[in-house]
């Protein structure tokens, strides 16, 4: 469970904030959950966790409101996660903020969330209507008519059942995951993707691994490196991208993506967001 410290807003009433206030963010350090994991700091994976910001709003220089969507990517080798209630009452407080340019906005931003994150953030700003907004289509096969067995307690990287001696490259993807969030409770749905080269997965196996999160307790991008290193371990893939995309909740959507290639890159967003 997450602490719940006093600058902890998840879980509590918080009037809505109508001035600016870079304090309501919150820093959730990744060390706890990946300890956990065996990680130590030689990571075994690259990536980022991509952001949409679907309520962005302030004041230009003349006191006129405008409106954004944000795309953040806040790379998986920072110290922290930003925990999103906290992220979206901070963007809120920008509301009735007035910005002489849209380059001081971005720029009093990216700090902010600098700041909590302990790494460079990138931030688009994209136009409500923006064509790169549109939901992208998902390469790969579809599990979820996949017949599996019922799986009591909570996801192993033992259910994962591998096929010794086969090596096969394959895209498969789910809609089906479902985790809780760790403070509250409530359920978070994601879609979750994958594209590895590796010892052949049973697929029903890992239909059955993914919907065993859904009475796992966990923020969005602990599940996303808890697969990962579940799948590794069991796969030994010469390559692995793992992506989760999250149901927006708040006007925000995380889509966590962890790869064995410093170079690879996530993907956007999906209909269902």
């Amino acid at each position: 469970m997450a602490s719940r410290d006093s600058k902890l807003l998840l879980g509590r009433h918080t009037p809505v904030v109508q001035e600016y206030a870079p304090q309501l963010l919150y820093a959730i350090p990744r060390s706890t959950a990946r300890t956990g994991l065996g990680i130590g700091d030689q990571l075994p994976f690259h990536g980022v966790d991509l952001w949409h910001a679907y309520e962005m709003s302030w004041l230009d220089d003349v006191g006129k409101p405008v409106a954004w969507v944000g795309r953040f990517h806040v790379p998986a080798d920072s110290p922290n996660i930003v925990e999103s209630k906290s992220f979206k009452l901070y963007l809120n407080s920008l509301n009735s903020t007035r910005f002489p340019s849209i380059d001081a906005a971005r720029g009093t931003i990216v700090a902010d969330i600098e700041a909590v994150a302990g790494a460079r953030v990138a931030l688009e700003l994209l136009p409500v209507g923006d064509a790169s907004l549109a939901g992208a289509r998902l390469s790969g096969e579809c599990l979820d008519r996949l017949t599996v067995s019922p799986w009591a307690g909570e996801p192993t990287a033992q259910q994962l059942q591998v096929q010794s001696g086969s090596t096969v490259e394959e895209i498969l993807y789910s809609h089906l995951l479902r985790s809780l969030c760790p403070v509250t409770g409530q359920p978070d749905w994601a879609t979750v993707w994958l594209h590895y080269r590796g010892t052949a997965i049973e697929r029903s196996s890992l239909l059955q691994y993914i919907i065993a999160y859904r009475e796992h307790q966990e923020f969005h991008e602990q599940c996303v490196e808890r697969m990962f290193c579940d799948i590794s371990s069991r796969c030994e893939p010469e390559f692995l991208h793992l992506q989760a995309f999250y149901t927006r909740r708040g006007g925000l959507d995380i889509n966590p993506f962890r790869s064995t290639d410093a170079s690879a890159c996530p993907q956007g967003r999906l209909d269902r967001q």
